[in-house]
């Protein structure tokens, strides 16, 4: 048994395939500066790596992911990112989702590993299902899969977090998946992020932050180890999530319960 990609689907078989799946997975992310230390496909990587660590009993459709996105005024003018305006990406991204929509797959898993969908992703989820109201979304950030207290007791880190564009955890997490593609050098810096303002969450939105030359954190501290540990975490979470949430799908015909219309 192996997990089914919609681009291998053969016309012939789309409707038995319908039959069989939970639910479909968009992965999204992004062509964007890092830091020296790190591939402008980190979250490409990141989307497609975590999109293929769910679990096959799950019954998942996974489609390619969505390279092209709008990316921060912080890293837009770093070289190599590729940002698409917002408006536009939420039009290309609504019709994505009304496809699979239409197709008769209703469950729908947005599966995020850059911050800036966050926004345009729940955009189209919410105006998705105004038009299907049968339609249910799961917006999953990948990052969030990891609490801070597990990690903090872990101790992956030395007085840090390690939370940050481009940083230690991010990178940590891409190495697992491709430990050809993160070089941190000797001579590359470590940057630090101001102290948070507050510990209530609030949204901070800045140009040019402190501690910021197109990525932030120490990133010395990137290692295999540490993202090996990082990704089988976040992926056994992100596992149960979804069994969590495919349990409260509920209907009396068996095209209802598996999220088929």
């Amino acid at each position: 048994m192996c997990l089914m990609h919609a681009i291998h689907v053969h016309g012939r078989d789309i409707e038995q395939v319908k039959k069989k799946v939970q639910f479909a997975v968009l992965p999204l992310g992004s062509i964007e500066y890092h830091g020296p230390h790190s591939p402008l496909s980190t979250d490409i990587i990141l989307a497609n790596g975590f999109a293929e660590r769910i679990e096959e009993t799950l019954e998942p459709l996974l489609y390619p992911v969505i390279p092209y996105t709008a990316c921060p005024g912080k890293t837009r003018h770093y070289p190599g990112t590729i940002s698409i305006r917002p408006s536009v990406f939420i039009d290309y991204m609504m019709d994505v989702v009304e496809g699979i929509c239409e197709l008769g797959i209703r469950n729908i898993v947005l599966l995020n590993a850059h911050d800036a969908n966050m926004g345009p992703s729940r955009t189209v989820a919410e105006a998705v299902t105004g038009k299907y109201a049968d339609a249910r979304f799961l917006l999953i950030n990948w990052w969030q899969m990891v609490s801070l207290e597990s990690a903090e007791r872990k101790g992956i880190f030395h007085g840090t977090a390690g939370r940050g564009h481009g940083g230690p955890y991010e990178m940590s997490a891409v190495k697992a998946f491709r430990p050809d593609l993160v070089h941190v050098k000797e001579s590359d810096l470590s940057l630090y992020a101001s102290q948070p303002l507050s510990s209530l969450p609030y949204v901070l939105v800045e140009g040019s932050p402190d501690g910021w030359d197109g990525y932030t954190g120490d990133i010395q501290q990137t290692s295999l180890e540490a993202g090996q540990w990082i990704v089988e975490e976040a992926a056994n979470n992100m596992n149960e999530l979804l069994k969590n949430w495919l349990g409260t799908i509920k209907g009396n015909g068996e095209g209802e319960q598996r999220g088929i219309s």
